[in-house]
């Protein structure tokens, strides 16, 4: 039989594609146990980094108030720029929660549509299109909450108290230590009317100075009380789980 050269040589058969294996039992869980533990490293990165701005900003609220009682010359008003920094830090951890939220949803999916009826031995998932929900969200990923609900969340649980002993601080200061001008009579306020003198800060009037301060923290408490629950009526919740407002995940 004579041998075909290189150039009529006989086609060799086409090797089997990806999709032409038939996707086993225990490869399938093999590779949702690795994605899942994959999704969880991920999360938990994205929560470590929650902790870091929340520490920025105890340190700073720390270190001004530190500052401002150290001396009677040291004006209050640094107290209330520092509220300006720990205000660039609550919308950094905003931004870090939106990402930490993507993540932790579909962990949350994973954890009741697969691992809970593994564990029950009920192999029936309560959500049946689960697997095309995370699959269409690692294809395009979406966030599970918008920029205003995840200021509102991180500064209900957090930043709140923060700027709440800023702000209880801001008054003791008034009280306790005059404006530096007046540094050589201390003396503490007896009344409430004697408090707005004390509020200028250079040639800005005591007026503008606590309708500044009334105005910031009405807003904080307008982002409060609006951002209490997402679509559909649901708490935000880092436990409860967005994963279960369907409207997070479509696109």
């Amino acid at each position: 039989m004579p041998h075909p050269d290189a150039a009529g040589a006989a086609p060799q058969p086409e090797k089997p594609g990806f999709e032409d294996y038939d996707l086993t039992r225990q490869e399938y869980f093999s590779v949702m146990v690795h994605f899942y533990r994959g999704e969880v490293g991920r999360s938990t990165s994205w929560r470590h980094r929650l902790d870091a701005t929340t520490n920025w900003a105890v340190l700073t609220s720390a270190g001004m108030l530190s500052f401002s009682f150290s001396s009677i010359d040291n004006p209050h008003v640094m107290i209330l720029l520092s509220n300006l920094i720990i205000l660039v830090f609550l919308m950094i951890e905003a931004r870090r929660f939106r990402y930490f939220e993507v993540y932790r949803a579909r962990v949350r999916m994973l954890e009741e549509n697969f691992l809970v009826p593994v564990v029950t031995r009920q192999l029936e998932s309560p959500m049946l299109s689960w697997r095309e929900m995370v699959a269409m969200d690692l294809d395009l990923p979406k966030y599970k909450t918008t920029f205003l609900e995840a200021v509102g969340f991180r500064l209900r649980r957090n930043f709140a108290w923060i700027f709440l002993i800023m702000l209880g601080g801001w008054f003791v200061k008034l009280m306790m230590h005059p404006l530096p001008g007046q540094a050589q009579h201390p003396q503490m306020v007896q009344h409430f009317s004697d408090f707005l003198p004390r509020m200028a800060v250079g040639n800005l009037p005591p007026l503008f100075v606590l309708s500044t301060v009334v105005a910031f923290y009405l807003g904080l408490l307008i982002v409060v009380y609006s951002t209490r629950h997402i679509a559909g009526g649901e708490p935000v919740d880092e436990i409860a789980g967005l994963e279960r407002n369907l409207e997070h995940w479509k696109l």
